[in-house]
């Protein structure tokens, strides 16, 4: 009974703290902010990292902090007291939804969306380190949502410190950068020109690591050819139209046609397949593997985290000489 009504009180505190912070973040005057911080004196640190704590917790924009940490306390500093705040407040909506709702969840999880748990604790660290330099969801929201599953503490703090850095470097010093202009300090060009490379290097960063992480799952047609010879478990997903699967290429035996347009609306009917098989690996494939490497995003955005992409898919298993149906 004690228990419920701390997890009332929190929840209570939290709620309430985030509507107000959803109904006043248009009035909050960041000048304001930055010039009460800059008379705390040796304070100044401390009240800072208060504040941006509080703004994770309770869904403000951490953006704005992030430049106001970089204008205050330069490109050094900066970056460690703005990772360092961000880390601490994303723990604690980490720690404050696995207190209040994971056991709910994992009592009421099913189906898809017990699928996309197990998924993402599967993947543990590296999911999070994913979605961190791959910025797919809002990262107030991240925080609370991964609390939810059984990913260890330690992993999420660790991955979340140290793939959150690339960003702040560039935000931190994006908010230096406007502080030497309005100052008129030296060098102002050269330093402009590092800012912008800073942010085109994070808005870059994103794709490079989604295209790594495919490489990652690609196999070759040989490798293909030996599993499906050493009857391995797999489920070969054709993901070309009907056309082509019965076309001149023709097709592996055993492999199952679902087109990468219908994907989408046939995900329920996939995960019914392999309800008694999570572990079961999906290899997709296609005429070389542009087809594929998309429906393979889409499977392990869905959750399907044993997913395999074959390299050139029919093109190579033709040149290889392999059979194929008609």
């Amino acid at each position: 009974m004690k228990k419920n009504s701390i997890r009332l009180l929190l929840f209570s505190v939290l709620l309430g703290g985030i509507v107000l912070a959803v109904i006043y973040r248009d009035v909050i005057n960041t000048t304001v902010i930055q010039n009460q911080i800059e008379q705390s004196g040796v304070l100044a640190p401390l009240i800072f990292m208060l504040i941006y704590i509080l703004a994770t917790v309770f869904f403000l924009p951490g953006s704005m902090l992030t430049l106001i940490g970089g204008a205050l306390f330069g490109p050094v500093m900066g970056v460690f007291y703005n990772l360092t705040a961000a880390t601490i407040g994303s723990v604690l909506a980490f720690l404050a939804a696995r207190y209040l709702a994971s056991d709910w969840v994992a009592r009421k999880s099913a189906g898809r969306l017990k699928e996309l748990v197990n998924g993402v604790e599967q993947e543990g660290w590296r999911f999070v380190a994913f979605v961190r330099l791959v910025p797919l969801f809002p990262f107030n929201l991240l925080n609370y949502a991964l609390g939810l599953t059984r990913i260890r503490l330690l992993d999420y703090t660790l991955a979340t410190y140290i793939c959150m850095l690339p960003g702040a470097i560039a935000y931190t010093y994006l908010g230096y950068i406007g502080r030497e202009a309005a100052t008129g300090g030296e060098s102002l060009i050269q330093k402009a020109m590092l800012a912008l490379a800073l942010l085109a290097v994070v808005a870059f960063l994103p794709r490079f690591i989604r295209q790594w992480s495919l490489n990652k799952k690609m196999i070759p047609v040989t490798e293909l050819k030996q599993r499906l010879d050493n009857c391995e478990d797999l489920l070969l997903l054709d993901v070309r139209t009907e056309e082509d699967y019965y076309g001149e290429q023709g097709h592996i035996e055993g492999a199952l046609l679902l087109p990468v347009e219908q994907l989408e609306q046939k995900i329920t009917e996939l995960t019914e397949r392999l309800k008694n098989n999570k572990d079961k690996t999906i290899v997709t494939i296609c005429r070389t593997d542009r087809k594929s490497s998309k429906a393979a995003q889409l499977l392990l955005k869905h959750g399907f985290s044993h997913v395999q992409i074959v390299k050139m898919g029919m093109t190579d298993w033709i040149r290889e000489g392999y059979s194929r149906a008609d």
